[in-house]
């Protein structure tokens, strides 16, 4: 099986998009530019928050959505629909993962999003929504909660099939693992999703969550756990979840931190307030340690266990086109593996570049020196996409 022939989708996440006209007003500054500098196809991979879901219970609203998205020739086949609320406020963190998948919120804002994707899907093309991994670990969960989101996403799922049913369109829910989530490891995932279906065997809505319920694939998140994303990717297929959207993003990583005294004092310039960048440390024995957030503390003056480890990644999306960011390095070489094995699936999952970092990257980071301006955006993604595109046709080459 060849990978997707659809167009590279990159996420608007990237832009604030807080009410309709300034997700409107991020696709004409931002991604009908990039398209043009990129110059290949392209498609939105669009982050419609809470809000703006409200303001798309218009029909007229709708209409303008889709309007802009064709003057700007842009296609849209995907969205993210894990960030509920305003994913660019000054500090972010752990309130992403709410609402958590046992309230009713996150389960109409999901298939609000699904009724407007409907609406913007080309022609004989299926959809695909990413969303939270049930729930952050570290925040208060009641003992039925994983049997709450069980109900919650049979019930999205049936919601899904009457919309299939009713208009044609073929959208399928893409529940995204991320370090220190509720799902967080490949193992994890396959007993949720074996839990899952039995629970929906015994409602007679099996074959339905088969068909509407998978994952998003977030390469940057297995990586940041260490996990052989081909081998993740392979269990995952073998125990039947379906992979309906892979993430293509790249997290930190720095290598032998108790001797790159460098690499650290790099690595304290990633902190920063607004998003949550989980950190896990390899030590020799294999085994692994998780921290919940990089400080500036933890860079500089870590635990022992942790500053003796052999490596440390970072959940920090960084640019996928680089390999090294000063004296730190990046999961890249991740990317390659993680296609090879999308490409040897019997169906082709879409493919989106979502590196959401952009406006928090280090002045030495990407575009060091540069006027941060949105010249210096579209030109940074557009070396993400060309990048991408490489890897994706190498990828398919090999198989």
């Amino acid at each position: 099986m060849s990978l997707s022939s659809l167009p590279l989708s990159y996420c608007t996440n990237v832009h604030p998009g807080r009410q309709l006209a300034e997700v409107l007003s991020g696709l004409r500054q931002y991604t009908v530019p990039l398209r043009r500098a990129w110059g290949g196809s392209l498609a939105a991979g669009l982050w419609l928050a809470a809000p703006v879901m409200a303001e798309l219970r218009s029909a007229e609203a709708v209409t303008r959505l889709r309007e802009t998205l064709a003057e700007g020739h842009l296609t849209c086949h995907t969205l993210n629909a894990f960030p509920y609320g305003d994913f660019h406020s000054r500090r972010v963190k752990e309130q992403v993962y709410l609402p958590d998948w046992t309230h009713a919120n996150r389960q109409q804002y999901t298939l609000d999003c699904a009724r407007v994707l409907g609406e913007l899907l080309p022609e004989g093309v299926e959809g695909s929504i990413s969303t939270v991994p049930l729930g952050f670990k570290e925040l208060p969960r009641g003992a039925t909660f994983i049997e709450d989101c069980q109900v919650r996403l049979l019930q999205t799922a049936q919601g899904l099939d009457r919309l299939w049913r009713e208009t044609g369109r073929m959208i399928r829910l893409a529940i995204e693992p991320e370090p220190l989530c509720v799902l967080e490891t490949t193992p994890e995932t396959v007993a949720f999703f074996e839990g899952l279906f039995a629970a929906g065997a015994q409602l007679g809505l099996e074959e339905l969550a088969r068909r509407h319920l998978g994952v998003c694939y977030d390469v940057c998140h297995q990586a940041v756990e260490f996990e052989p994303v081909a081998a993740s990717i392979d269990t995952l297929h073998r125990a039947g979840v379906r992979l309906n959207k892979i993430h293509l993003s790249s997290a930190i990583e720095l290598r032998d931190p108790q001797r790159n005294r460098e690499g650290r004092e790099a690595l304290a310039r990633y902190v920063e307030e607004r998003y949550l960048h989980q950190t896990v440390a390899r030590l020799a024995s294999g085994a692994v340690l998780r921290k919940t957030d990089l400080t500036r503390e933890l860079a500089l003056d870590p635990p022992a266990e942790v500053l003796t480890a052999n490596c440390w990644r970072i959940h920090f999306h960084v640019p996928v086109n680089a390999e090294t960011l000063g004296p730190l390095h990046t999961t890249r070489a991740e990317l390659g593996a993680a296609l090879q094995a999308v490409a040897r699936l019997p169906y082709a999952p879409h493919l989106e570049v979502e590196t959401y970092t952009w406006e928090v990257l280090p002045e030495e980071g990407e575009g060091a020196g540069a006027q941060r301006s949105a010249e210096w955006l579209v030109a940074g993604l557009s070396r993400e996409l060309t990048a991408t595109a490489q890897l994706v046709n190498r990828s398919a080459d090999a198989v």
